[in-house]
């Protein structure tokens, strides 16, 4: 089942065309990466697709329904987790908290931060935690976590509004090495088990070819390949792209 369907979308800014009538889609329970040099308009298709920019032209359907130009808080209320380049957690709250004020926010709810907020759906944010490996540090403050648990913390809050798709926008920007395999192979099994959608944008060319059923290619605003590692890996128009860093396995 197709959970999101890009058609024909292009955007310019003044006499730039920053995307080109790029088409693709993302399947549930699909892993979607979005690569392509610096410049090739990935960030500005990942920005139509999750509401932040309006396309000029082309057309956003999130499971059947046109969501083109929808602001990004009623995307994530039909279904549409995000996460980001830099983690927007809160550092003062603890962590449970901080996915009890996503749950929150999915709910509609009105609270004081310091009052009934702090009982609201804990035992669903703890149960959140537990999937991303965090329960036994959901009374520990935020701020005192490592960057590697703040992501998965990030995705848990990602997760609060049953998003039948999730954007993750660099997921792995920051991250050691093996933080970054864990943190991705963490997000494959959630997308299986949910039949949950991704799509990510991504520089580290290992963790893409090593967790992405698809891969879609952009360079200066086009898409110029689309299909599964081993076919992307080996076009020659990426190998062309990615000449400049080597090989397309360690790119930028």
């Amino acid at each position: 089942m197709t959970a999101l369907e890009v058609s024909g979308i292009s955007k310019s800014f003044g006499g730039v065309h920053a995307v080109r009538d790029v088409s693709f889609s993302v399947a549930a329970g699909e892993m979607l990466a979005m690569i392509g040099p610096n410049g090739a308009g990935k960030s500005t298709c990942f920005n139509m697709a999750g509401g932040q920019l309006r396309p000029d032209r082309g057309r956003v359907v999130l499971g059947g329904r046109d969501i083109t130009g929808t602001p990004p808080r009623a995307i994530w209320r039909l279904g549409v987790g995000r996460t980001f380049q830099i983690a927007a957690t809160f550092a003062s709250m603890s962590v449970a908290e901080n996915v009890q004020m996503a749950l929150i926010s999915h709910a509609g709810r009105v609270f004081d931060p310091f009052g009934r907020a702090r009982r609201f759906a804990r035992d669903e944010a703890l149960e959140l935690l537990a999937q991303v490996g965090l329960r036994e540090q959901a009374d520990r403050a935020c701020g005192e976590l490592a960057y590697g648990d703040v992501k998965r913390l990030e995705l848990a809050m990602a997760l609060a509004n049953q998003p039948r798709l999730l954007l993750m926008d660099e997921p792995t920007a920051g991250m050691a090495p093996r933080e970054r395999i864990a943190l991705m192979a963490l997000t494959a099994s959630i997308a299986r088990a949910r039949r949950l959608a991704v799509l990510f944008t991504e520089h580290d060319m290992d963790v893409v070819f090593a967790h992405a059923d698809r891969i879609v290619v952009l360079d200066r605003g086009a898409l110029i390949a689309e299909g599964g590692p081993a076919e992307v890996r080996a076009d020659v128009k990426v190998r062309a792209v990615y000449l400049g860093a080597g090989t397309t396995s360690g790119g930028h």
